[in-house]
């Protein structure tokens, strides 16, 4: 027994003495108790892979540190990262971009009147406030963004964002604070557009060369909630929408987020060119959730260019509202829009158009539905005469026209 003994105390002080030796060695000399590491390893059978967290050098294998430092293993990835790798970043774009977008502070006085409230919950439904004292002052502040598109100071943003302002800030990337004035508005598009006192500023570059394709990269440039400039990224979700929100829709709709105060700001590709003017959100609760809308940058010259022109936008107009055949649920029809009424003394009015024709071809181009429709016409001049073509009554009819301009849309501020 006591031999027994003897012999595990020898054992167990040959292990201290081991792992002694073994810890001055790595303190002393760490390149020496690594080769020693290699040469007492087990060894990997060729043609097997080495274990989740072995790192594997020739027929060898050597256990990984379990917590690696991150500024060694950033320097491993940086001295292994090919000499022409790419950095997948969108920084040139924002820096190419972000100078032309401005914040956008516009104020306005309003009369508010206190309310006198009933205690009874039977005479607040039938009495819900009683207005008493006189109309009260109130200063408001709506927040937006914008977007510089010459040197000169013309700035394009939603015409929600200034409408009723009686004094508009502009804060420009610099921080320079400065006062725009009212160039034009255009209601039919939500789109205003701005002039500011100041020389060579950043202008933004405008995407009219490449068509816009869903799944392409965006970033959304503004100032949400006042927090100032911000940068979000998404894609192109959608072409095309129609929200109902204006006369001439045919948004954009990405994923990238847009919040209260984008409003007005750039919808930028990956090359910090303008692909559109950030506009609309849906959203039940009022916050992000994905899905934002912008006007597009086409949409936005076109405007943009008639109110430098001339202080506004001038349409021609038929003088007729539309709903598609689709929607009318006629499968006779393959493309066309249905008259679903006509204004008195109007173009239409006047050629002989009723409720209940089918308009097939403007010029003897094709009709293909109604927002089509709306943006042949509105693109040609007051006076101008077309030729139309439909059914009524399933019997063919052709008659000419001649276009008026279309009434401004107005607003109440």
């Amino acid at each position: 027994m006591k031999k027994v003994y003897r012999i595990s105390i020898f054992i167990l002080q040959f292990a201290i003495f081991g792992l002694a030796a073994a810890f001055v060695v790595s303190v002393i000399s760490p390149p020496l108790a690594e080769r020693v590491r290699h040469v007492f390893a087990p060894a990997v059978a060729p043609g097997t892979q080495s274990a989740p967290g072995m790192e594997t050098t020739g027929d060898r294998a050597s256990v990984a540190q379990s917590a690696p430092d991150h500024a060694s293993a950033l320097s491993v990835l940086e001295s292994e990262r090919p000499a022409d790798a790419i950095t997948v970043s969108y920084a040139s774009a924002v820096a190419r971009a972000a100078p032309a977008v401005v914040n956008i502070y516009a104020n306005k006085v309003v009369s508010t009147r206190q309310l006198l409230v009933p205690s009874n919950p039977v005479l607040q439904r039938m009495f819900p406030g009683i207005a008493i004292g006189p109309p009260m002052k109130q200063r408001q502040q709506s927040l937006g963004s914008g977007v510089i598109v010459s040197a000169d100071g013309y700035v394009v943003t939603n015409n929600h964002v200034i409408q009723g302002a009686e004094e508009i800030q502009v804060v420009l990337y610099d921080g320079r604070i400065t006062r725009a004035r009212v160039i034009g508005t255009d209601a039919e598009t939500d789109l205003a557009v701005l002039k500011i006192d100041a020389e060579n500023l950043p202008s933004i570059a405008i995407a009219d060369k490449a068509p816009l394709n869903v799944g392409d990269v965006v970033l959304a440039i503004g100032n949400p909630f006042g927090l100032g400039r911000t940068v979000t990224m998404g894609i192109v979700s959608a072409l095309g929408r129609q929200l109902n929100l204006s006369t001439y829709e045919d948004f954009i709709q990405t994923d990238a987020a847009i919040n209260q105060g984008n409003s007005g700001g750039a919808l930028v590709n990956a090359y910090g060119e303008l692909v559109g003017v950030n506009s609309d959100i849906y959203s039940p609760s009022g916050g992000n959730i994905g899905i934002g809308f912008a006007i597009p940058v086409g949409t936005a010259k076109a405007v943009l260019d008639q109110i430098v022109a001339h202080g506004r936008v001038i349409r021609g107009w038929l003088g007729a509202e539309y709903a598609d055949v689709a929607s009318l649920q006629n499968p006779s029809a393959m493309h066309g829009v249905a008259i679903v009424g006509v204004y008195d003394k109007g173009p239409a009015a006047l050629a002989g158009l009723r409720s209940g024709d089918i308009l097939l071809s403007l010029d003897g181009e094709a009709i293909v539905n109604q927002l089509e429709l709306r943006n042949r016409e509105a693109s040609l001049a007051p006076g101008t005469k077309v030729e139309i073509s439909g059914q009524h009554d399933a019997v063919p009819f052709k008659l000419d026209a001649i276009l008026q301009e279309r009434p401004q849309r107005q607003v109440g501020g």
